[in-house]
């Protein structure tokens, strides 16, 4: 009997658009001889939309944009996590941001108690808020780049006393990117008070929280880790901006950056590596998967930057891509997080909610 896949994907979201082609990428890989695939739709605005069963991967982006206009359900209601047949075996959740990748989503379907892919409630917001999940870190013994952290009142009554804390704490260069957002959508790089205060105002667009983090002279190392309790790591793999960083523009826009695969990483890197990828893992309690990013400084320490509880997941995006020269393919990879999804789920139905 085929499993019944609700894939959940686009989202009020600035990262929308990376949600979207997440979602036509994973339609192209499913088995459709092994997985019924029920499309579910989150507009821009909000709207939840579930689309015709469908029976092919989508031709492009345009073919999983529904409207409320033509289909019904454009508001949420559990039935859209059910077949005509019953209720959907598993919900893939392909949604990056806030509003999806947060744990905001994760608590409704804990709530619906239906199977999901990823991570749950506790390492989906704290993986989304970089403030929380460095706290977390630092707890965990973690070593980090230094850091401070601002909320939109505090700066809006003291805008200076603001800027003085970063350059006397941190100095330049530093980065300012909004607390909860990915895909590198509201950063910047600052090298002076003027463009300091730049950064600010374009990161708190974006969120009424922000970080500032130091400056490092490192290289970029990434590394996939799968799994649940038991959880092992892909390859390594190093992230080479042929900008100043690695920015939305680089990552989804014009490929002005280089992948190496795998990292040129000593041995004895790469079991460091592994140590600290599921130490982290461990720390933010994640299931599934997430994609662990570290700074390697050229004394050969690694400092853990973030991990990514639903990172970029194209064919051609670093978590797939290092999963395959471990010899994972990009359908395994899927019908394998759908699988640690249900083993997750029953490992839950043992736990007593009655006294």
């Amino acid at each position: 009997m085929k499993r019944k896949i609700g894939l959940l994907y686009g989202g009020k979201s600035a990262e929308h658009k990376v949600s979207m082609q997440t979602a036509l990428a994973v339609t192209k890989a499913l088995n459709y001889d092994k997985f019924e695939i029920h499309p579910i739709y989150i507009t821009e605005e909000g709207e939840w939309i579930k689309g015709a069963q469908l029976n092919a991967p989508a031709e492009n982006v345009k073919a999983l944009e529904f409207t409320s206009n033509t289909l019904p359900s454009p508001e949420f209601s559990p039935t859209v996590f059910k077949a005509e047949e019953g209720p959907l075996d598993v919900i893939f959740p392909l949604l990056h941001g806030p509003n999806g990748e947060d744990g905001t989503v994760q608590g409704m379907l804990e709530l619906l108690n239906l199977p999901y892919v990823g991570n749950g409630v506790l390492a989906s917001s704290a993986g989304m808020d970089k403030i929380i999940m460095k706290n977390i870190f630092a707890q965990a013994g973690l070593a980090q780049v230094n850091y401070l952290s601002f909320i939109r009142s505090e700066w809006d009554r003291d805008q200076d006393n603001a800027y003085d804390q970063v350059e006397n704490d941190l100095g330049y260069p530093c980065f300012v990117k909004p607390a909860n957002l990915g895909s590198s959508v509201g950063i910047s790089k600052c090298s002076s008070r003027t463009e300091l205060v730049e950064a600010f105002k374009e990161a708190f667009q974006f969120d009424r929280k922000i970080i500032i983090e130091q400056g490092v002279t490192a290289r970029e190392i990434e590394i996939g880790v799968l799994g649940n309790d038991d959880a092992e790591c892909s390859v390594a793999g190093e992230i080479v901006p042929k900008k100043d960083f690695y920015d939305y523009k680089a990552k989804y826009e014009d490929g002005d950056t280089g992948l190496v695969i795998p990292a040129e990483i000593t041995t004895e890197q790469y079991e460091t590596l592994k140590e600290l990828a599921i130490k982290a893992y461990k720390a933010l309690d994640c299931s599934g998967l997430v994609r662990a990013d570290f700074f390697l400084t050229s004394d050969g320490k690694f400092l853990i930057n973030e991990v990514n509880t639903m990172p970029g997941f194209t064919p051609f995006s670093m978590f797939p891509l290092m999963w395959k020269h471990t010899g994972v393919e990009y359908p395994q990879l899927i019908e394998r997080l759908v699988d640690l999804a249900i083993e997750r789920h029953k490992e839950k139905q043992k736990i007593k909610y009655t006294f």
